[in-house]
């Protein structure tokens, strides 16, 4: 399912919404285990796991960006900054499972954004699957949904 992305106040916000078959324990161990953490976003690594602390991004060349953990709350919350934009994970318990939500905060529209926003739906699907014995072919996905997320982002700004 697509995100719902809106315009709020100076800002865009894009929530992505999954409902999984698994527990909150098992879904957060994806999002800050550095062992598990590479099969759904092999550029992030938790180097200090608490309010404060930082997320690693690996650059490609050599070099990593810090990525500062703005809220920690274990097995609920973990955001971060996302260098100008925010990036927020929020875990529910169910009763058969848990609610995933991401919520991106992007302070300005780029071309960049739509890029950014078919990946963070990839890594949402490769998470699930993941966590239910699956693999899905990120490339063709992303693809897929590069092509909706630009015509969401034209949407959006067009209002």
């Amino acid at each position: 399912m697509i995100a719902h992305i809106e315009k709020v106040e100076n800002f865009y916000i894009a929530t992505f919404e999954r409902h999984l078959k698994h527990s909150v324990k098992e879904v957060w161990s994806y999002l800050t285990d550095n062992e598990k953490l590479p099969k759904w976003f092999s550029e992030l690594r938790v180097d200090e796991l608490h309010k404060g602390g930082v997320i690693k991004f690996d650059m490609g060349d050599g070099t990593f960006e810090d990525l500062s953990i703005l809220d920690l709350k274990v097995n609920t919350v973990l955001e971060f900054s996302w260098w100008k934009d925010t990036v927020r994970f929020e875990l529910t318990e169910e009763s058969k499972g848990c609610s995933l939500r991401l919520i991106e905060k992007i302070n300005t529209i780029t071309d960049h954004t739509p890029r950014d926003l078919a990946g963070w739906h990839v890594c949402l699907d490769v998470i699930e699957a993941l966590l239910d014995g699956r693999s899905i072919e990120r490339k063709e996905e992303w693809k897929v949904w590069y092509e909706k997320y630009i015509k969401e982002i034209e949407k959006v700004t067009n209002q």
